[in-house]
């Protein structure tokens, strides 16, 4: 089999590690980070000019109809820069979405002014459990003439604060099963009865909670079918655990450089550290698992991109990538000394980077739940060779 990247994708990654390197030094992310919007406009604007932005939209909406792979490797780059901004919301969790299942109007309206013009989408999906399951889901979107109206809370909204568009599951009906009754939305963020209000964090990026009191919506913004929401957000949240893994990939693979440049400037008893055993050894560990994470990350995005979108393997990547970033970062920051937790050392932020990617499109608990029940439905290898 050939693991090779293609000619493209390596100047796909070339460009995005060139472009965020300029536009977005950790001294850029230190100011993201203290600045209300929590990301930065003008670099926002050139990543749509570059078509950054319609990464893996249709050439026919205004994207350049890249391949799954292709954008997980843009996301690895991000993350090895922590890059704040709205790009993961609109980009990995509201287009690809839109594209799956909207209408051909619903497509020709808005794909392009993503890929053209760079509108945000923030989905807005969590509630008071944010653990991912249907039944966490209580917005309620009740029905009125043609359309509903919604009433309710949704937390943690990332970069709402500057979202054109909200992208949000309701429950529409009571039924029975919890993954029934649930409808997904498209809402104009501007709409009356929307407040928004940002949630303090430490970590780059901005979260928000927005509150729904009796928000009118029309019938033709239902993405998908009416109380058949539950698939679109399944869709979103296993493409969605893989490029959030991809991104924390990438992040690893940034705190181990930082890791290893420290351990040879770093000198004690006139030796570099890193001429001792003990960090070398932590530094192979830390090497084998960055690796480890790459290749089941890449394993489950060539899957998707070919048409084959096995489950397991996004929950898998996402399990891993969870305690691989923290456990690589915690590493790190030991490799620095007391002076790796300071807010000025690089390699603080990605610890925190960490924290914060822990649970989004799920966190472990909530993925390895998905693993047990797709092995339930498996037949054991010795029954196989029974039969």
């Amino acid at each position: 089999m050939d693991f090779e990247f293609s000619k493209d994708q390596k100047l796909i990654r070339q460009s995005a590690k060139e472009f965020f390197e300029k536009e977005c030094p950790k001294e850029r992310t230190r100011e993201l980070m203290a600045d209300k919007k929590g990301y930065d406009p003008k670099m926002w604007k050139k990543m749509t000019q570059l078509g950054f932005v319609g990464l893996i939209i249709p050439e026919e909406y205004g994207g350049t109809e890249g391949q799954f792979i292709e954008l997980a490797i843009f996301m690895e780059e991000m993350g090895r820069n922590i890059v704040p901004g709205p790009f993961s919301t609109t980009v990995c969790l509201c287009a690809p979405a839109i594209q799956e299942f909207g209408s051909n109007a619903q497509k020709r309206n808005i794909l392009p002014g993503i890929a053209e013009k760079g509108d945000i989408w923030s989905l807005a999906l969590n509630e008071k459990r944010t653990d991912y399951e249907a039944a966490d889901i209580q917005l309620m979107a009740a029905g009125q003439g043609d359309g509903f109206v919604l009433n309710g809370t949704k937390l943690f909204a990332p970069y709402a604060n500057a979202a054109k568009h909200l992208l949000v599951p309701a429950r529409t009906a009571t039924q029975t099963a919890p993954e029934d009754g649930i409808t997904v939305f498209m809402v104009d963020a501007q709409s009356p009865g929307i407040e928004i209000e940002e949630i303090p964090t430490a970590a780059p990026g901005v979260k928000c909670e927005v509150r729904f009191n009796d928000v009118s919506i029309a019938g033709e913004n239902i993405l998908g079918a009416l109380n058949r929401g539950w698939g679109v957000v399944e869709h979103i949240i296993h493409q969605g655990a893989v490029l959030k893994s991809a991104e924390m990939a990438g992040g690893t693979q940034a705190a181990l450089d930082l890791a290893v440049n420290y351990a040879k400037e770093r000198v004690q008893f006139d030796r570099p550290i890193g001429s001792f055993q003990v960090i070398q050894h932590k530094l192979v560990n830390m090497f084998s698992e960055v690796e480890s994470l790459r290749h089941q990350v890449y394993e489950a995005a060539w899957n998707i991109s070919a048409g084959r979108p096995l489950g397991a393997l996004a929950s898998m990547a996402k399990v891993k990538a969870n305690a691989v970033y923290h456990r690589v970062c915690f590493d790190a920051v030991v490799i620095h000394g007391a002076i790796g937790w300071t807010a000025e050392m690089d390699v603080s932020l990605y610890l925190l980077r960490a924290k914060d990617l822990e649970n989004d499109c799920g966190g472990s608990d909530f993925h390895k739940e998905r693993i047990a029940r797709e092995l339930e439905k498996t037949e054991p290898e010795f029954l196989r060779m029974e039969a």
